[in-house]
């Protein structure tokens, strides 16, 4: 199968996915999304376990940061390009941390929306980063932006929707996951560039791991009144940006890509 074909296909699989979110009924925010397991507070921060462990998220985004740029880094991009959605990664990430703050300092849907927009950012930018390593680098480059923009209409049409009376969270957690699908596909039909490709399989497994600590928030701190699930949810997704951090730290251009690069 050509790469034409196989970039085809991962667009058709992803477009089918996506419309069969659109059959699905609508998705309300519960309202019962706000309370956490975990209320307790500490130095007059309320919910002070879900407030301070987002630190994790900032540390973890602002060494992927460093890592981007720094020199040691050069043999991670072929091209000095292919660092600008990875740097939008980890911005995202970090400013996660800070949006997630807000949020749990007071529970509402509209401090959520600002929790919810960097999350978008740090999704769309490495599916771009993955289309653009796997596919066309000037493809993913190109779709960067209009990723970014789709993913932030998806956290305002959700919160006009719960204005409205008519909640539905389909289109942003179309963002969470058929990112995901995509990149995985990318990842199966498409040679890699750089080593250590398995790394974001990975990083999405701590990802996927942080969605069941979110579900078990309260079983997790009923076991045992220490830590709530929503907390170590925090820390599973700070573990997800470090490890794609780390990648990108210990990568080098394949062989096959070395050599074309050589005659370039």
């Amino acid at each position: 199968m050509s790469k034409r074909a196989r970039a085809i296909l991962v667009f058709i699989v992803v477009l089918i996915a996506a419309a069969a979110v659109g059959f699905l009924p609508r998705i309300p925010q519960p309202q019962s999304y706000h309370n956490f397991a975990d209320h307790r507070s500490f130095a007059r921060i309320n919910n002070f376990l879900n407030v301070v462990s987002n630190l994790a998220l900032l540390l973890a985004g602002f060494w992927g940061l460093s890592i981007t740029f720094s020199r040691k880094s050069r043999g991670a991009f072929a091209k000095a390009v292919e660092r600008w959605p990875y740097a939008l990664f980890f911005m995202g990430a970090a400013l996660t941390c800070f949006g997630s703050i807000y949020y749990h300092l007071a529970p509402s849907n509209w401090t959520l929306v600002w929790d919810r927009l960097p999350i978008t950012i740090a999704f769309m930018s490495i599916t771009a980063a993955v289309l653009g390593e796997r596919i066309s680098s000037s493809a993913g480059l190109k779709l960067l932006l209009p990723l970014i923009l789709l993913g932030a209409a998806s956290v305002f049409y959700w919160y006009s929707t719960e204005l409205h009376g008519t909640g539905d969270l389909r289109f942003y957690l179309s963002v969470q996951a058929l990112p995901v699908l995509a990149i995985l596909l990318t990842l199966l039909l498409f040679e890699p560039k750089y080593t250590r490709g398995s790394d974001f399989v990975i990083a999405i497994g701590f990802y996927a791991l942080a969605k069941v600590f979110e579900l078990l928030d309260r079983p997790i701190f009923d076991a045992g009144h220490i830590v709530s699930g929503h907390t170590l949810k925090h820390l599973a997704v700070a573990l997800s940006v470090y490890w794609v951090a780390r990648m990108i730290q210990r990568r080098r251009p394949v062989p096959v890509f070395r050599s074309r690069l050589a005659r370039v």
